[in-house]
């Protein structure tokens, strides 16, 4: 029971955080899984991608009914990462559990890096946006190159997801906004709409390898969506930037304790 009490307030610290930034669930959920649940990463990465997943899911649906989901670019990136994420799958079940808890380490350093520079970018647009919106049907125009960049950004996505279980918001938001004009709402719940269609891929690969931890699973993701859908609410009357850049610097802290626990300097 204290098991199941502790999933549940776990999942709903990775709810919040996917309320109030958009992306960030996965990155957080495997260290909480390991650190907070002892869990190895091949065991927590499925368990966090039901949350994160079922999360995103609701999220993306609200996106939907708001208009704000540009499914057509999350249908080709999602696509893309589905097929890509049992390849993740398939390395996490044959490497080491201290190899892919560094590379962990690295990928939240990378996003605690991505999160900190990005106020200094954000007045600025890039030049040459390869998937702009169109100003008479507010569509975005496709074009060669912007396919391209939008299925790469789902080829790295789905791998990561299948190999560290995380959604892959962390790679998603940084690529729609380097590569399309779309605003930061819009940008947001397309990314959820990603990470619940990968996650479903990645879930299904994880589970012929080794069944899911359901007795953890289901309290996780009920406390994740139960604290996206409250703080959805107060996401909108909090000072974005400085959301981001706290979360940056935590993703940051929990990426040493997972390099210290990689290198064996923290014990498990």
């Amino acid at each position: 029971m204290e098991s199941i009490s502790l999933a549940l307030v776990l999942g709903a610290l990775i709810g919040l955080v996917m309320a109030l930034t958009g992306a960030g669930g996965g990155v957080l959920a495997i260290p909480l899984l390991v650190f907070g649940l002892h869990l190895p990463l091949q065991q927590a990465a499925p368990i966090g991608l039901v949350a994160v997943g079922l999360a995103a899911l609701i999220g993306a649906v609200l996106g939907l009914r708001q208009g704000i989901v540009r499914y057509r670019a999350a249908a080709l990136i999602g696509a893309v990462g589905m097929l890509v994420a049992p390849l993740g799958v398939y390395l996490a079940q044959r490497l080491p559990n201290r190899p892919l808890m560094g590379a962990f380490g690295l990928v939240l350093i990378y996003t605690a890096w991505r999160m900190l520079r990005r106020p200094v970018q954000a007045a600025q647009l890039p030049v040459s946006v390869l998937c702009r919106v169109n100003s008479k049907d507010q569509r975005l125009t496709w074009t060669r190159p912007c396919a391209l960049a939008l299925a790469g950004t789902g080829l790295i996505a789905g791998l990561l997801s299948g190999l560290l279980g995380v959604g892959g918001g962390f790679v998603i938001i940084p690529a729609l906004r380097r590569h399309t004009d779309l605003d930061i709402r819009s940008i947001q719940a397309t990314s959820l709409a990603v990470i619940a269609l990968v996650s479903i891929s990645a879930i299904a690969s994880a589970a012929l390898h080794e069944p899911v931890r359901w007795s953890v699973a289901l309290p996780f993701a009920a406390g994740a969506v139960l604290a996206l859908l409250l703080g959805r609410a107060v996401a909108q009357k909090l000072d974005a930037q400085r959301l981001q850049q706290a979360f940056a610097w935590f993703c940051a802290l929990i990426a040493l304790l997972m390099l210290g626990r990689a290198l064996g300097w923290i014990a498990n």
